[in-house]
């Protein structure tokens, strides 16, 4: 998987983003908003994203721990777990299976054990979200139907995962199917991994945990706009969670890379119909937030892929090591 090329062909994206932005706001007056920011709330803004990280870790180093991968340090753990951050760069964010395949590199987990915890992190967290949502419904109800139905979908998803006897009866029909038959074993190890993973004594803890994370990046939300001159308030700070989570719904549902251009625009506009008429501070608070959330993890996870790359993919090093070591001859 290139993951540079994934990473170069979103900047671009992004930079058109910015661009389509700065163009529907007036960008001379964008910059004064900018400018005018109080920084030194970018500390409790980063912070927050940190805490977001942070407890995001927890529960991938816990679900590690449930599907039986004990062998690997704390050290190691966090550097998969952050190594990944720029694949939410991919298309609906399938690149984060990469996770799985760093995983298997160092400690030799198998790819179709280990990416189902990337299906139960993203289920866990989208509810969180969903629940983070309702706090805002009563604002902006034409955001009922779609928090409802990606809700309801991923319930429906896991209430079907539960019913052990059912998935049993498919597999074994699959068997007998061509194709199907000669993978079923790892669907079965797929299987496995998800039903214990979403279980309710884990499903429910992992949740509490995604409200209080992402939660976390609501309030960074709601301090970059009083950064930015609103003034602070109960009903600011409700607007801003459920704004930051409602677009980061849209933008998970879009299927865009990094959510680029779906979140984007469902900032600025929620922020537009909720909280100011301001075009150029919405498209200030917009940039600001996706400055010190998405592109924050992707800074970090791309300067850790780059620094352990050598742990991640051992035999390419001994590959270089070789070649840089051996014996030249001249003729």
């Amino acid at each position: 998987m290139n993951w540079r090329r994934h990473l170069v062909l979103s900047l671009g994206l992004a930079f058109g983003v910015v661009l389509v932005l700065m163009l529907v706001a007036d960008v001379r007056r964008t910059l004064q908003v900018l400018q005018g920011f109080q920084w030194l709330y970018v500390i409790p803004v980063v912070g927050l994203t940190l805490l977001n990280y942070a407890l995001r870790f927890l529960k991938w180093h816990y679900y590690l721990h449930r599907l039986g991968v004990c062998s690997i340090s704390w050290a190691d753990s966090l550097r998969v777990f952050v190594a990944n951050f720029v694949m939410v760069m991919t298309p609906g964010k399938v690149g984060e299976v990469f996770k799985a395949y760093l995983l298997k590199q160092v400690t030799g987990t198998p790819v179709a054990r280990g990416a189902p915890i990337v299906l139960a992190e993203r289920l866990t967290d989208g509810l969180a979200m969903a629940l983070l949502a309702t706090v805002g419904l009563a604002s902006y109800t034409a955001a009922r139907g779609v928090v409802m139905v990606v809700a309801a979908v991923m319930m429906a998803f896991v209430l079907v995962v539960q019913v052990r006897s059912w998935a049993m009866k498919v597999l074994t029909w699959g068997e007998g199917l061509p194709y199907v038959g000669r993978i079923v074993h790892t669907l079965h190890v797929v299987y496995d991994s998800t039903y214990q993973l979403l279980r309710w004594e884990a499903l429910i803890p992992a949740v509490m945990l995604g409200l209080v994370s992402w939660g976390g990046e609501g309030i960074a939300f709601y301090l970059i706009l009083v950064g930015l001159g609103l003034e602070p308030s109960f009903t600011l700070l409700a607007h801003a969670v459920f704004i930051l989570s409602f677009a980061t719904i849209v933008g998970a549902v879009s299927a865009l890379p990094g959510g680029l251009g779906a979140a984007e625009g469902s900032l600025t506009g929620l922020l537009l119909l909720l909280v100011t008429p301001d075009e150029a501070l919405a498209v200030a608070a917009t940039l600001l937030i996706r400055l010190f959330t998405l592109w924050l993890g992707v800074v970090l996870g791309a300067g850790v892929l780059l620094k352990h790359r050598h742990r991640f993919w051992p035999a390419a090093a001994l590959t270089a090591s070789s070649g840089t070591n051996a014996p030249r001859h001249h003729g």
